[in-house]
């Protein structure tokens, strides 16, 4: 079985109340702590947007499980000098505890704000594989000095990572995974359908992969009834049914809040994993772990933060955790 992770989601709640919720996740059971990455929210309904890197250095002092985190240093928000900065920084405070940067290309909701036009797709591509050159041999001990795509004169990082966090390929499609596969440390990707998960995994290995780990986020809605559960994923999370392609194109949270007004909770079936019944959940998971996925992690949508982790902590994740305790039981 992979290790299941916690996904702090800085979009909806605030950083006071996420650090607690990482220390409960811990004392749930939860292996590791994956950190999203927002300056606005998705959505005004969800009206939270703490900066993660203030949150990973106390996250990681009040837990003792390794952190993931989503970064976007093509040079718009951040750039890959100041990410590398960050990265060493955690990695000397915490040895071997910030295990990876999740590197994707982003969206304008988040970095437009500094000013500059948002390229296309293409460009974006390459701006992220020339940040995680640049990442890299700062934290080797380069002094770097770039013209473009992203311009660096004269980085150079003199507190340097003891042992390098991965830097793995942030994917949704399969020609992305194919493309990440030549220079990433592994692939993150979200819940899909099994077959294209299984299309991605072969693109990414065939693109340069094999052999790399597998990172698995798992968007899903539970509560005391399939119905709250429906609601709760429709309120806080229908934003992510909007394609890709213009996802990363919609500027501020009032544009996603437009785009989806007329979702239904059944248009969320397979964006979001909903069931109030934890065999269910079980099944699920056990799925995708089938598939080769190292790690998983696991957010869910709702607001119901307390009844979630209590309830897979206990009934969940050892039922995973153990062959011989797979199957429903009475705690379903």
């Amino acid at each position: 079985m992979p290790s299941f992770g916690y996904h702090a989601s800085h979009e909806q709640f605030a950083p006071d109340e996420l650090l607690a919720l990482a220390i409960s996740a811990e004392a749930a059971g939860f292996q590791a702590v994956m950190s999203s990455d927002h300056f606005h929210p998705w959505s005004p309904g969800q009206g939270q947007s703490g900066f993660a890197w203030s949150w990973l250095g106390a996250a990681m002092q009040a837990t003792s499980v390794p952190f993931g985190s989503l970064a976007i240093p093509g040079g718009w928000r951040y750039h890959p000098a100041i990410v590398a900065q960050a990265g060493a920084t955690l990695d000397r405070m915490f040895p071997g505890r910030f295990r990876w940067m999740a590197v994707g290309s982003g969206q304008a909701l988040n970095e437009h704000i500094t000013g500059g036009r948002w390229p296309p797709k293409a460009a974006r591509n390459d701006r992220v594989e020339a940040a995680v050159e640049i990442i890299r041999a700062l934290w080797a001990g380069e002094t770097v000095s770039r013209d473009g795509p992203i311009p660096t004169e004269e980085a150079r990082l003199y507190t340097r990572p003891a042992s390098s966090p991965g830097l793995v390929g942030a994917a949704l499609s399969p020609a992305t995974a194919e493309r990440v596969g030549g220079w990433a440390d592994g692939m993150i990707t979200v819940n899909q359908p099994p077959d294209r998960l299984r299309t991605m995994i072969e693109r990414f290995r065939a693109g340069g992969g094999e052999g790399k780990p597998l990172f698995l986020q798992v968007h899903l809605s539970f509560a005391e009834t399939d119905e709250e559960a429906r609601a709760a994923a429709l309120a806080q999370w229908r934003a992510n049914i909007v394609p890709a392609n213009v996802a990363e194109t919609l500027r501020m949270p009032e544009d996603f809040e437009a785009a989806t007004r007329t979702v239904r909770s059944e248009d969320l079936e397979g964006h979001v994993l909903v069931s109030a019944d934890l065999q269910r959940h079980r099944d699920w998971l056990a799925e995708f772990a089938e598939l080769g996925f190292e790690e998983i992690y696991l957010h869910n949508v709702g607001l119901n933060q307390r009844a979630f982790l209590d309830a897979f902590g206990a009934h969940v994740l050892p039922k995973l955790a153990t062959a011989d305790e797979e199957g429903p039981d009475d705690t379903s």
